[in-house]
């Protein structure tokens, strides 16, 4: 293999115990340095009875406490503004990232001149991935700003020689536009608006083969790995539709496919992956379902040890066929323990209904869940509400219901609307509404 299918192919082509070598010096290295720069981790690692001595290969790491998004929001309102994890200096620091906040109260996030080069650099080896080479332009639809992914793209496309539209979330007519002038060839953003795009374009009269728009990349939210929404992405962009995984806490764009679409590399040299029991918190082996707790290994001004993401995942440690033999996690993220809507004893997640109503050409894109409150019963009430112009209304419900039932082990209600009811979204859409909260 040569450059021209991998952007760093020593790094991306080791052996696993060669790997697994690294992962364990660099974790001896953080964990040393997060127990004696910082009291936060130190007070944990004394609560837990462990020390970074105690580390001797990578099955010991599951001693070590875990950190939750709580226990950094908690810390950081205790200490203000950054909490006692912050272990590099203040002349290293470059940048302040804080969480979207759409679950709770921001955490705060700092990288340093060495993480914006970490970051950077791991960017650029997952868009090489996927097909972005130097001739291509990249338009560039993540929100900038304080959310990461926008700039973490547009330093990379630096780093690969991209020529880079820095258009960001929003402006969707300018989108469909830089399509045409100068021509846009990979595209990044949520899947949400990238569907949304595709509508416009189709609004337009444009057609997918007159655009050269050929690869894009979606992420800050479900959707991408969902072979329904894929499908719907491809034929109406006209493109090879991959998935994109970060998180603000750990770093944006650090897991993607590659073009064998064979689930999410990981750059194991910079971030180590585990994937726990949701209850018992015990480690699961390859292949099986958990939470997804992940280590920073390089990260200097803020690093994570053991983040429990509240992602579920299954890792596979086996080399892929397209050569890369860093770990993935196969099928994507498969949902979020805050997602999970139990109803009638069922307990499912939104990607699962996505996957159902974007199955159906007779429904639009948009759908929503809606969680109401049954008082005649004092139950919850569950509502999944579609789009849809077809003249046999009745007919596409019969079918839709069975469907979800099949998928989700119940039968939600159901409230099909008229095309352009939802609202469409430019950034990460909101598939669950809770209306209890407003009653």
């Amino acid at each position: 293999m040569t450059r021209d299918q991998f952007w760093d192919p020593e790094v991306e082509k080791l052996p696993r115990s060669r790997i697994e070598a690294i992962q364990v010096e660099r974790l001896r290295w953080q964990l040393e340095r997060c127990f004696t720069e910082s009291p936060f981790y130190r007070e944990r690692f004394d609560r837990a009875g462990v020390r970074p001595s105690h580390l001797r290969g990578l099955t010991d790491l599951q001693h070590f406490p875990i950190v939750t998004k709580q226990d950094l929001r908690d810390e950081q309102a205790t200490h203000p503004p950054f909490g006692r994890y912050v272990v590099a200096s203040r002349s290293s620091w470059r940048e302040i990232h804080p969480s979207t906040g759409t679950t709770g109260v921001p955490v705060n996030t700092l990288w340093s001149a060495k993480d914006v080069d970490v970051i950077t650099d791991h960017t650029a080896r997952t868009m090489w991935s996927f097909g972005t080479r130097p001739e291509d332009t990249v338009q560039n639809a993540f929100a900038y700003g304080l959310w990461v992914a926008g700039l973490a793209v547009h330093y990379a496309c630096a780093r690969l020689g991209c020529f880079v539209i820095p258009i960001g979330a929003g402006a969707t007519s300018r989108q469909v536009d830089y399509f045409l002038t100068p021509g846009s060839t990979v595209l990044l953003a949520t899947p949400s608006f990238a569907i949304h795009i595709a509508e416009h374009l189709r609004e337009r009269g444009i057609k997918p083969e007159d655009i050269p728009l050929r690869v894009g990349c979606f992420g800050g939210e479900p959707g991408a790995e969902v072979p329904a929404t894929r499908t719907r992405i491809e034929r109406g962009l006209g493109i090879d539709c991959y998935d994109y995984y970060g998180l603000g806490e750990i770093a944006p764009t650090f897991a993607s496919e590659c073009t064998a679409k064979a689930g999410l590399h990981l750059a194991e040299d910079h971030y180590l992956a585990e994937v726990l029991d949701p209850e018992t918190r015990e480690p699961l082996g390859p292949g099986r379902t958990g939470v997804l707790v992940l280590t920073h290994l390089t990260r200097e001004a803020m690093p994570m040890i053991r983040y429990w993401t509240n992602d579920y995942a299954r890792l596979d440690p086996e080399p892929c066929r397209c050569g890369r033999t860093h770990g993935r996690l196969a099928g994507g993220i498969s949902g979020r323990a805050d997602d999970l809507i139990i109803y009638k004893g069922a307990k499912f997640y939104p990607v699962q209904v996505e996957g159902v109503v974007r199955a159906f050409p007779e429904l639009a894109d948009e759908f929503r869940i809606e969680i109401s409150s049954d008082e005649s019963k004092g139950t919850d009430l569950v509502t999944v509400v579609a789009e849809t112009d077809s003249g046999e209304v009745e007919r596409v419900e019969e079918r839709l219901r069975k469907a979800l039932a099949e998928s989700l082990g119940v039968t939600p209600e159901l409230r099909l609307v008229s095309i352009g009811s939802l609202e469409r979204t430019v950034f990460k859409a909101r598939r669950v509404v809770d209306l209890r909260r407003s009653g």
